[in-house]
């Protein structure tokens, strides 16, 4: 089903015709209108759809105006121009700034804003965006879906649901969803409980794999598809979760158990690539040439004979701090070498997690908080960059807030990123890009743009896990369900993989 929210505010494009008009008598302000979503000073790619606002501030009515040379669009009420007069606007003020007015009448009088720009990049994004909704809830996730979202409109489609094979009491949960260099038919994704197995999709071809094996610690979790083998690398994870009652963290999710696994696509084979019980391992990530495979972990020794394993590491959530690591990788052989440091968090008192290399293999993008493994739940996460040249680490100030940055993803030109971001409300996750130069540096960060401006503030779901994709996934829902209802094939352990 595709979803397209109305347009409920009047936009007019061309001076001279009947409609909304810039007021002639006002009064200035120096100040900003108070808009929200927030779009002053914000940079978006060329084919961004429409960035619709409202005055958020008590007025009887509202006109905006954008305009570029002898181009504009004026709307009432609520500034939602039109798709095609918005593509036209934006074409012509490529590589430079569309001017935004607006006016707001209170008591009968009319004031005029300080305006502010919109900077039209002439570097595009990628058309797509997948991300799974899920309610903040602590106990349920029944209405749990894996959408997709065309970035150039404001089209939205459902790629799997929850409920598709969930039962009363025979629940499912489904996640983890990733794409091979950013191909939407070559896509895996995971279903636990009712049904549950990792569904993989390679150019038409589906087959659901039961991952569980003796040999390893779990079925895989966090995902990695290599740059071009049928090769995915998986941590593998005994997760467990806390909940704080005077914390302002109110949830700790962490791992007991964690590993590094390996599988590969056409044999069906599986293996370990670090197996070390004192090592927490977690979050794979490839460098886009294929040579190397970057992941965090932790140091973690047991030391209460009286707790079980989870109950210690809930204790002690707060003492660990995760590292970022790599290996080498022969694409020839199908080695891996032994683990390297990249970034030492704990050295600060950090804990580093979600790294993320750009396609141009300069940068190494993560997500930086004071302990754990599971930022997406700590109000201090930030996003920081990794220069893999020079070796500088820094925080990425530019787009970060006081709230809570994470699960982040790089277009497919290495010109955006995208991350998960609370800074609305402390709550709500919601999709905000950036651009990022060639310096690495990032722009004012904008909101992922709706039809109705006020549509994340009635929206009672968060985004998890963005992730770009250059073309929409079109297989349809209940051909997933159909093919988790099946057997999963199983898989085979092996010491070491081969080519």
């Amino acid at each position: 089903m595709i979803r397209k929210l109305a347009y409920i505010g009047f936009c007019l494009v061309m001076i001279g015709c009947s409609g909304p008009s810039v007021p002639e008598v006002f009064n200035d302000s120096k100040a900003l209108p108070k808009i929200y979503p927030d779009y002053t000073n914000v940079t978006i790619p060329i084919n961004m759809a429409p960035l619709s606002f409202e005055l958020d501030e008590e007025a009887d009515d509202m006109i905006a105006r954008y305009a570029f040379g002898d181009e504009e669009i004026v709307c009432a009420g609520k500034a939602q121009p039109e798709i095609d007069e918005w593509r036209t606007l934006t074409e012509k003020a490529k590589g430079n700034a569309i001017t935004v007015d607006v006016y707001a009448l209170k008591s009968d009088q009319w004031t005029h804003y300080k305006p502010f720009s919109i900077f039209v990049s002439p570097d595009s994004i990628d058309s797509y965006l997948s991300y799974r909704l899920i309610y903040p809830s602590f106990v349920s996730y029944e209405a749990l879906t894996i959408n997709q979202r065309c970035l150039e409109n404001y089209d939205e489609s459902v790629i799997y649901d929850n409920v598709l094979c969930s039962f009363e009491k025979d629940g499912q949960c489904i996640n983890c969803h990733n794409y091979q260099q950013y191909n939407p038919e070559r896509m895996q994704f995971h279903a636990r409980q009712n049904n549950g197995g990792t569904v993989i999709t390679y150019d038409g071809h589906i087959k659901k794999v039961n991952m569980r094996n003796d040999s390893i610690v779990s079925a895989g979790v966090y995902p990695a598809w290599h740059p071009w083998l049928k090769l995915i690398v998986y941590s593998s994870n005994k997760t467990n979760q806390s909940f704080h009652t005077t914390h302002h963290n109110k949830i700790e999710v962490y791992d007991s158990q964690s590993d590094l696994i390996a599988y590969d696509i056409d044999k069906g084979e599986i293996t370990n690539l670090e197996n070390d019980t004192t090592e927490l391992e977690v979050f794979p990530a490839w460098a886009p040439d294929g040579k190397t495979l970057y992941y965090c972990s932790a140091h973690y020794v047991k030391q209460d004979s009286t707790l079980s394993r989870p109950r210690e590491v809930a204790k002690r959530s707060q003492e660990i701090k995760y590292n970022i690591y790599k290996k080498s990788f022969d694409p020839e052989t199908m080695a891996f070498g032994p683990r390297e440091l990249v970034f030492a968090a704990d050295s600060l008192n950090k804990s580093a997690t979600l790294p993320r290399i750009s396609p141009d293999g300069r940068y190494l993008m993560f997500a930086l908080a004071e302990y754990g493994v599971f930022h997406i739940w700590h109000h201090d996460a930030d996003l920081w960059l990794l220069d893999l040249q020079t070796g500088e680490a820094r925080a990425a100030d530019e787009i970060n807030s006081p709230d809570t940055e994470s699960y982040h993803s790089w277009s497919s030109n290495g010109k955006w990123v995208v991350f998960s971001s609370r800074r609305d409300d402390g709550t709500y996750t919601r999709p905000f890009f950036a651009h990022i130069d060639k310096d690495g540096h990032g722009t004012k960060p904008f909101e992922l743009p709706s039809a109705d401006p006020n549509y994340h503030r009635e929206f009672m779901r968060c985004y998890n896990i963005p992730e770009f994709m250059y073309g929409p996934v079109t297989i349809k829902p209940q051909t997933f369900a159909d093919i988790l209802k099946g057997d999963g094939e199983p898989v085979k352990y092996v010491q070491k993989l081969t080519k």
